[in-house]
């Protein structure tokens, strides 16, 4: 009986979510640093790296590599977004202005930046959910582990990899000049 209701209950649930789940990056809707609503369909047909930034992190430096391949590629239609949180060890504790004056003055950041968010837990936001729920991370976890996780996702919208922190953006160069027909 109870095996019964138990399948029962995991085919609805199964069946809304599939019925609510978005089928690309297309389908969201997020805050850029200045605080205004930005369709991700604006990036539609372009490959993209999406990552969760801070600015006192260990990994911080990744800013000018992020910047370095955004700079090289943003004419081959090639994008990176960048979304602030403050999720670990509060290295990311500024304000949306104070990070944007950050990353422009300490690293020339030229690609999108968005509002610091959650990536992880009750108020993560739908993007996160989504970019998790298609590419797990080591071992099959879905969480967010550290500041500076990567997702790679090609211009159709589909996530393609998901990189850790300790993956250094030009070590996906090569991949990226795949997606991009380089």
């Amino acid at each position: 009986m109870f095996q019964k209701f138990l399948l029962i209950f995991l085919l609805t649930l199964s069946s809304s979510y599939a019925k609510d789940k978005a089928m690309s990056i297309y389908d969201f809707k997020v805050k850029n640093i200045d605080g205004e609503e930005v369709s991700l369909e604006k990036y539609k047909d372009k490959v993209l790296l999406i990552v969760n930034v801070a600015s006192k992190c260990g990994f911080t430096s990744q800013y000018e590599g992020l910047e370095k391949l955004y700079s090289k590629y943003k004419d081959k239609n090639f994008m990176i977004l960048g979304f602030p949180s403050n999720q670990f060890s509060n290295q990311e504790p500024g304000t949306n202005e104070e990070i944007k004056e950050f990353c422009s003055l300490t690293f020339g950041v030229n690609f999108d930046m968005f509002a610091k968010v959650d990536v992880n837990g009750e108020n993560e936001i739908p993007l996160y959910s989504f970019l998790k729920s298609q590419e797990s991370g080591i071992l099959g976890t879905q969480s967010i582990k550290w500041n500076f996780t990567k997702f790679l996702v090609d211009s159709n919208g589909k996530v393609i990899e998901r990189y850790g922190s300790i993956t250094k953006p030009m070590d996906i160069e090569e991949e990226i000049k795949r997606l991009l027909g380089l």
